[in-house]
């Protein structure tokens, strides 16, 4: 028996923590009639099994290897570190892979070629980060120059292995003012902060790349939620962007990532598409 009607967009979830479990409820609630949620996967099968309990109509839970063959879409709301698991999966079976882990990317460098040799395909939803259709609709001229200012809260950063290299003890003695702990090239940011500059991969993603997008990143006690300001100098556009994230419920993770992935899904079964 089909788990969707025909016609229904599958949705598929790898991963299934708090923004996995939003995001299902969401589904499940209706929040697109086009869509519904088939499956989830997880690394812990049992745990999910409970997470999804309450869920109507209820998902089936699998493992990666069988996620693909039950849905058109797999979205990975998992970790850097499971990434490139995911995508391999998900690009081999030939599904859309929608990814918010994309901090994971330049750990699954063969993830193009898979894509083109299975015909899968990448969308990365990046709700936290502004500009990013301007910036795909400068790149098809002369891009100059791409950079991002982050502002962190403390608590975020304060166990980071590169922050704690460098002699920042944000836990015991956090600052009373803002402080700059990283100037450099967006692959220098996704290597030092792989869980939390997702922003940064897909700013280069969507426009001049790795080495040449360029990042800041502060802590800042008087913040309420991450800052990111983004600058473009281009040919056909010059732009300055700022956005303002709500914590969710796990302070590490911003309020719009789970409304960025019911965007990226929209997309998909809209017959009017806004953006290029």
């Amino acid at each position: 028996m089909s788990l969707a009607a025909p016609g229904t967009l599958r949705i598929g979830l790898a991963g299934f923590g708090n923004v996995g479990q939003d995001l299902a409820r969401r589904l499940c609630d209706g929040a697109i009639p086009e869509a519904r949620l088939v499956a989830i996967s997880a690394v812990n099968l049992a745990r999910a099994t409970v997470n999804a309990a309450g869920l109507e109509p209820r998902p089936r839970v699998v493992a990666l290897a069988e996620l693909p063959s039950l849905v058109d879409v797999v979205v990975e709301c998992a970790t850097a570190d499971a990434f490139p698991e995911i995508a391999r999966a998900t690009l081999t079976a030939g599904r859309m892979l929608i990814a918010v882990s994309a901090g994971g990317v330049p750990n699954c460098p063969d993830m193009v070629e898979l894509a083109r040799a299975h015909g899968g395909r990448v969308r990365i939803a990046s709700g936290a980060l502004p500009g990013l259709d301007i910036l795909r609709c400068a790149r098809e001229g002369t891009i100059r120059r791409v950079h991002l200012r982050s502002q962190i809260k403390p608590g975020s950063m304060a166990h980071e292995k590169y922050v704690l290299d460098r002699g920042f003890d944000f836990a015991k003695h956090p600052p009373t003012q803002a402080v700059k702990i990283f100037e450099g090239s967006a692959g220098e940011a996704a290597a030092a902060f792989p869980r939390h500059f997702n922003v940064a991969v897909s700013l280069s993603l969507g426009g001049i790349g790795f080495d040449r997008t360029t990042v800041e990143v502060w802590v800042d006690p008087d913040i309420a939620g991450a800052i990111h300001n983004v600058e473009i100098d281009a040919d056909d556009i010059g732009l300055t962007m700022q956005s303002r994230n709500r914590p969710s419920a796990n302070p590490r993770t911003s309020r719009i990532v789970s409304p960025s992935i019911l965007a990226a899904i929209r997309s998909i079964v809209a017959p009017v598409q806004v953006g290029s």
